[in-house]
């Protein structure tokens, strides 16, 4: 589901223009990102089943992907954004933070403890979509669709009213075309697994 996180930041910023783009891309991401340094070391673990593609891994990030986890990185990264900019980008960008959790929440598989750690062997969340996986790329397909195009109608209406011999809106066109792309090519090299 890495493309469908992208696509939700799309369409976020294009609700929230004053939040930086990057800031929603990281966000959106923090906790496969704290995840990475944890595979490295082996702390959290992949487990590849069936042939290894699209959706077909069980993963074992009982502390980036905990609950608890994921709300800390959520709270953190809503108080930096607060810190540099303010109350509600602190909001979205904790909230963006928390929604990478909730998106894996409905396709992973059972995999995704409350507690770091599995503290407690609690039982494990995921409503396991990764097992449908024409219907969890059809979902993730979506949200990159509707990101981009509330991207794309973003940047351009923010760049129509302030025409300069057409470059400006042609910079929001340009924009929102880029991001359609990058997003649709996300998708593709999630869905492949290139």
């Amino acid at each position: 589901m890495f493309a469908g996180h992208f696509g939700l930041a799309a369409g976020v910023k294009a609700m929230a223009p004053k939040v930086p783009l990057w800031a929603l891309m990281v966000s959106t991401q923090l906790l496969d990102i704290a995840f990475v340094p944890l595979l490295l070391t082996g702390v959290e673990s992949m487990e590849p089943i069936g042939d290894g593609g699209y959706g077909e891994s069980i993963i074992h990030a009982d502390y980036s992907h905990s609950l608890v986890g994921a709300l800390v990185l959520s709270f953190i990264a809503g108080l930096i954004a607060w810190r540099v900019w303010n109350r509600r980008s602190a909001v979205i960008i904790g909230s963006v933070t928390f929604s990478h959790w909730l998106i894996d929440l409905v396709v992973h598989r059972s995999d995704m403890p409350i507690l770091a750690g599995n503290f407690g062997d609690l039982p494990l969340l995921g409503f396991r979509l990764w097992e449908l996986p024409t219907v969890a790329a059809i979902l993730e397909l979506a949200l990159v669709l509707v990101g981009a195009i509330l991207y794309f109608r973003s940047a351009v209406a923010r760049s129509g009213g302030q025409k300069v011999n057409g470059a400006k809106r042609f910079q929001g066109y340009l924009a929102g075309s880029i991001m359609a792309l990058l997003l649709i090519l996300a998708f593709v090299s999630d869905y492949f697994s290139i």
